[in-house]
Formats: structure tokens, sequence, C-alpha cells
């Protein structure tokens, strides 16, 4: 009877012991890095290029897979569902994390309870572009001004129903007093690829995504959607100065999470590993050469910055009246 007590006892400390021997040995295996955007727009440049760091630093393979679809709700489904053995993980966004909540009616993961915070990783500088040979403006004001005398004329792409930069136009919407008739694309790549084909007009797009077109002359900058100028381009003014929108500013944010309820000793690897790589000096100039400001915070100041998010966010859509099944 004591021996079997005994075995008792030692089989609970066996047990006990799972999570840290997990934790100690982690990773043994490649990380599966969720990007729910398609290839070619800022969220999949960010990963693919900390994501390497990450993988040297780490010393596994850190797999990036792109899995778009219902304003990155596909593939946070996919990661809320997944093994919380931090082997899965996801870049999410405000549209995942903060946005979503309120557009939908019901989602099949809740970024509460369903996720376990590691990081913020980036914001992103946001830009209003057009294609000069599709639309004949000059400023924003000329924009503004077209769009009143023709409500619902002008084509805006966006990169998804709820996603940061189809955000960024219902706020312009609202503060302009405009109404523009909005065109919804599978993710930044695709839109700006219909508007550097001259199928849309305009739109919002993160710097990263739309640089290159802008330093061609392809696209144009009307204006940044940040509260002050930058450097990155020189020249082009802040919209909320352009246009006399007073604290207009649209900065969307990332975050990196892993499926709930995976092991503390695993998310605190996972953060340091990001951390590490985020403040690589050649990883960090590239990031900033691209318009993006590097982040990084504890999991427990990313739950609270989501939450505040969630709430600047639930009332611009319930102002638009927007609603998705």
């Amino acid at each position: 009877m004591r021996a079997f007590g005994f075995l008792l006892t030692l089989i609970a400390a066996l047990t006990g012991l799972a999570p840290s021997a997990s934790a100690q040995s982690y990773p043994a295996k490649p990380i599966h890095l969720i990007v729910p955007y398609p290839a070619g727009g800022g969220t999949d440049f960010f990963a693919r290029l900390v994501g390497a760091k990450m993988s040297e630093l780490i010393g596994q393979p850190v797999v990036v897979e792109n899995k778009p679809g219902a304003a990155t709700n596909l593939g946070a489904e996919y990661v809320a569902k997944a093994a919380p053995d931090g082997y899965t993980l996801l870049l999410g966004d405000v549209a995942t994390y903060a946005a979503n909540p309120s557009l939908y009616k019901k989602l099949p993961f809740d970024p509460d309870k369903d996720f376990a915070p590691i990081s913020l990783t980036a914001r992103f500088l946001t830009v209003l572009v057009i294609n000069p040979n599709k639309l004949k403006v000059a400023s924003v004001g000329e924009l503004i001004e077209a769009a009143r005398k023709a409500p619902v004329t002008i084509d805006i792409a966006h990169a998804g129903v709820g996603n940061p930069f189809h955000l960024a136009a219902v706020l312009f919407e609202q503060a302009a007093g405009i109404k523009l008739s909005q065109v919804p694309y599978r993710g930044a790549g695709p839109a700006i690829q219909a508007l550097v084909a001259g199928e849309v007009p305009l739109m919002f797009v993160d710097y990263a995504t739309a640089r290159a077109h802008i330093a061609s002359g392809t696209l144009k900058a009307l204006a940044v959607a940040a509260p002050t100028a930058r450097p990155e381009l020189p020249g082009v003014p802040p919209l909320a100065e352009a246009a006399g929108l007073k604290d207009f500013e649209v900065s969307p944010w990332q975050g990196l999470v892993a499926p709930a309820r995976t092991p503390a000793a695993i998310i605190s690897k996972l953060h340091d590993t990001y951390v590490a790589a985020v403040n690589d000096p050649v990883v960090r100039q590239k990031l900033i050469d691209a318009g993006t400001e590097p982040l990084q915070s504890s999991p427990q100041e990313m739950a609270e910055y989501r939450r505040k998010q969630a709430a600047k966010w639930a009332t611009v859509i319930k102002t638009a009246d927007l609603m998705l099944d």
C-alpha cells in the first residue's frame, strides 16, 4: 500500500514536471508563423524578415505560411484551434485583434480567450496613394472636392472588409464628409496590383507595399495618415494638415500570439527571441527603411493595447453601420 502511494506521488511529480521539460527542449521542430494575408503586403514582408532572424536565434526554421481570407479570420481561427505547444503562431493585426470583434456578428475565435499574447511587433506608416493616370487630382483637397460633387463615383481599393486600410478609408469618409465606392481585394498585394494596373484609382496602403511604385512614379502619394510629415516621403503632407482633418491618424499595428494555454516558459522564450530578432541592427534598419516602426512589448502590455484599440474601432464601425455575418 505504501509502495502504491509512493508510485502515485512519483507519477504526479513527473506529470507536474512535464510542461517544464517540454519547454526546456523547445523548439524541437520547425515553427509555423501564420500570416493571415496573401504574400506581398506589409505583414508578409515583416514576417519573412523577422522570421528569418528568429530562425537563426532559436535554432529551428520559422516557416511563414500565408492563410488569407475573411479579413484575417481564417488564419486566426487556424491558430486559435492549433495545439498550444508553441509550434503554430499568428502575426495578426488591428483587424484580427481589435476591429473584427465589432465588425462580425459572430467570430470563430475570441481574441481575449483564444490567444496568448507574445508581443506587439510593428506599426506601419499608412499612405493615401493614387494612380495619377487614373485620377487627375493634385492634392487631398481636390480629391475631397471631387468626391463631394459626385458621391460614390470614385473607387477606393482596400485589402478586405475590416482590414486596417478599409478602416482608414471609412474614417477618411467620416472625417471629410464624403462617400467613396469601396472596392475590396484579398490583401494589400492584390489591391496594389489593381491600383498600378489602373483598375482602381485610389487606396490607403502601408508604405512598405507602395514604396517601389511611389519611387518609380507609377503611384503618387497624396498624404500620410500620420500626425506629422515623415522623412521617408519628403514633401508629402500629413492628411490632417492637407485636408484640415483634425487629429486624423491611422497607424495599423501588428502583434504576435500563440494559442491560449501555451506554456508560460515557451511564451517567454518566443518573446525573448522575437525581441532579439527585431533589435538586430540590420533587421531593424530594413524595417525602418520600409516605413515600419518596430515594436516590442510584454504580453500584458499587448493585451491592454488590444483592448484600447478595440474600443476605438468599435466606435468607427458603429458610426459607419458596418456589420458582417
